[in-house]
């Protein structure tokens, strides 16, 4: 591998590989359709290997993402973001090439895709199942009953069924209580399904729970009800996920590759090039309360090693970020040395350095690493 001298994103391709061999073979145990969140890796290169392995329709979190997407080859892209009519003019345009779904929380945008819509798509109906980011509470029966009659009334809009994120499992901190809010989740969206379905004789054409949050695909085993899961981080996994219970360390498939750049003996504490603007400002809190913003592993020629456990990055400025480390552990860095760091949050972290590089010197792409 060529020199590190600046924070480079390193990909440990094998390792993301068996993680989208894992998201494949669990879906086809399950008899369900995989449609993986591409707004962890936004890689036209990540994407082809998802390919190899069988993927065949994928999720995305913007307009922006799916053209990427679409241009690069993909045909069946959903947008798990809430369509707004700003958007009309590009959804057409891709409604036109793909087959496209669109994600609706609000009456608003059924009219305006009754209005403006020259193309077929598709429509998922979002339910918010505990996390109170944005859809529909299932109990707003009335709200639900209006939306579905609107947009079977529109002969270019084709009703999927209800999707939903059970994001508030990344609040759970061990597997008893992810598998509670998967279940709870599973419940309210085949509950929700049923009903409208029945009322509206769908029997047909049976309406889809379309679910997907990491943490409740990496340790659940019953998905029972559900048509399609959307899982995004199982790509690369990161420190957050492990922290959760979602996956172990060795499976965390990217890691920073940081210059060490100052050491203060008085402090205990080592001084790296990775900051905010490379890591962002996720962090965790470990076990002792400290604040941990990425863990510490040793490089090697071909990947990393394990977290080292007296060492953790402990603050973020702009640039800088700064190791806390035990007085044994301080002498084992110096100056010049490069060092891995484990992101908190590996979505984020891979938005902000627009770009990989495996351990081949490879470049691979990230969408905001593209002039479009």
């Amino acid at each position: 591998m060529q020199p590190i001298t600046q924070p480079t994103l390193l990909i440990d391709e094998a390792k993301c590989r068996r993680n989208i061999d894992m998201m494949v073979n669990k879906a086809k145990k399950h008899g369900i359709r995989l449609r993986p969140h591409f707004k962890t890796h936004q890689s036209v290169a990540v994407g082809k290997w998802c390919q190899e392995a069988g993927i065949e329709a994928i999720t995305v979190s913007s307009l922006k993402m799916a053209t990427y997407f679409a241009k690069n080859g993909w045909q069946d892209i959903t947008i798990a973001f809430p369509f707004y009519a700003q958007e009309m003019a590009g959804v057409n345009k891709l409604a036109e090439e793909i087959d496209l779904n669109l994600t609706i929380v609000s009456p608003e945008s059924i009219k305006v895709l009754k209005e403006q819509l020259d193309y077929a798509v598709g429509a998922y109906i979002k339910i918010d199942v505990g996390t109170h980011r944005t859809g529909i509470r299932p109990e707003d029966g009335e709200q639900i009953e209006a939306m579905i009659g609107e947009i079977l009334r529109n002969p270019m809009v084709i009703f999927k069924g209800f999707m939903a994120h059970a994001g508030h499992t990344y609040g759970a901190r061990d597997e008893a209580e992810i598998q509670q809010i998967h279940q709870d989740t599973l419940k309210i969206m085949c509950k929700v399904r049923d009903t409208y379905q029945e009322k509206f004789d769908l029997h047909d054409d049976p309406l889809e729970v379309s679910i997907g949050d990491t943490p409740g695909f990496s340790v659940a085993n019953d998905f029972e009800g559900a048509q399609e899961l959307r899982p995004g981080n199982c790509v690369f996994y990161d420190v957050m996920q492990t922290q959760i219970g979602s996956c172990d360390a060795d499976q965390i498939a990217v890691a920073m590759a940081c210059p060490v750049v100052a050491k203060h003996a008085d402090r205990y504490e080592v001084v790296i090039h990775g900051g905010a603007v490379h890591f962002s400002k996720d962090f965790i809190t470990d076990g002792h309360g400290h604040k941990v913003f990425g863990q510490i592993v040793r490089l090697t020629p071909d990947g990393w090693g394990e977290p080292i456990p007296e060492m953790h990055l402990a603050r973020l400025s702009q640039e800088h970020g700064v190791i806390s480390t035990s007085p044994e552990a301080f002498d084992t860095l110096q100056t010049g040395d490069v060092i891995g760091v484990l992101p908190i949050h590996s979505c984020l972290t891979a938005n902000l350095m627009r770009g990989y590089r495996t351990f081949d010197d490879q470049s691979l792409d990230h969408l905001e690493g593209q002039i479009l």
